[in-house]
């Protein structure tokens, strides 16, 4: 399975060589972004954080944005993606440490320009820059950490199906499969064909292929079997589009029948699935199937919520 590790859409986009700041030009309560795997790894900004081991996610979050806050002299804005508990977060920090969490409602209201300031202050491509230096030195773990952080937010901004999206969890699933978690490797690659077939489906090939490399990595015969179905119906799909012009391309479809037919289980004639079917496609904002659902924000959350003064930074 190969993937360049290099978003196709960002020709626009530049790294900062400030650091990791928030341009000083911004608008105000330009929002931050974080990130707790469910491992309890924790990101902010792209940016791993050193946990020493004894910080809670949302404490170490918290102190890392009121540091932006007291830098820019203004209240912050954050928005905590938390997989531990399955959950997101839209929080308030103030210069002087304090916070509270507010609700969706409550937020500054979301929009093409807004999405745009945030990420000209964060660009995606720095970060995109930080995982491949990880993936170079080895660093796997940290690199997928990153590599998710950015997948989900991309995702809750812009929607699964947005570009930049697809280009993070591509990213993602290459790393997954970099360190033996061919499993997961193979439900993000094919959430990404799956989008692909459905969306542009010129370009879906290689998107098939890294998938099915993926796939070929999967011992379960149940995941072998499933899993497989849809890769065949993707391949025939592209066959009958004629789009199969790669001599690799069609070595691995014929790859996908030859396994299915000697499994051990009788593998069924492939059906459309519902995300290949023709016609209009859900909303842009719609999660990937197999992106498990977050708990939506909501005020009082109190591992979120801190007075003045309570910042080890600030004391």
């Amino acid at each position: 399975m190969t993937h360049s590790l290099t978003p196709r859409d960002e020709g626009k986009l530049t790294p900062r060589d400030e650091g990791n700041l928030p341009a000083l030009g911004a608008a105000p309560l330009i929002r931050l972004d974080a990130y707790v795997a469910e491992d309890g790894s924790t990101v902010v900004n792209g940016h791993l954080l050193d946990m020493g081991g004894v910080r809670p996610p949302n404490e170490a979050i918290l102190d890392a944005v009121a540091m932006f806050a007291r830098t820019l002299g203004a209240p912050v804005a954050a928005t905590v993606i938390d997989r531990t508990v399955q959950q997101v977060a839209r929080l308030r920090v103030h210069p002087d440490g304090s916070s509270r969490t507010i609700a969706d409602e409550d937020d500054l209201p979301p929009g093409r320009e807004r999405t745009a300031a945030e990420e000209a202050a964060f660009p995606p491509l720095a970060r995109v820059e930080r995982i491949i230096q990880h993936a170079q030195r080895e660093e796997l773990h940290a690199a997928f950490v990153l590599a998710s952080a950015l997948r989900e937010h991309l995702t809750l901004r812009r929607g699964a199906e947005d570009e930049l999206s697809l280009e993070a969890r591509a990213i993602e699933a290459y790393l997954a499969y970099l360190r033996g978690d061919h499993m997961l490797s193979t439900v993000l690659a094919l959430t990404v064909a799956r989008i692909r077939c459905r969306t542009d489906l010129d370009r879906a090939a290689p998107d098939v292929a890294r998938a099915t490399a993926a796939w070929q990595r999967l011992w379960d015969e149940g995941q072998v079997a499933t899993r497989g179905q849809e890769l065949l119906h993707m391949w025939e799909r592209l066959s009958e589009a004629g789009l199969l012009q790669d001599p690799s391309h069609h070595a691995m479809a014929q790859a996908v029948r030859t396994r299915l037919a000697h499994g051990g289980r009788p593998v069924p004639p492939p059906s459309a699935p519902a995300a290949l079917t023709a016609g209009p496609g859900p909303a842009p904002d719609r999660l990937a199937p197999e992106d498990k659902p977050l708990k939506p924000a909501r005020r009082g959350l109190r591992r979120f919520t801190r007075r003045a003064g309570r910042s080890p930074e600030a004391s």
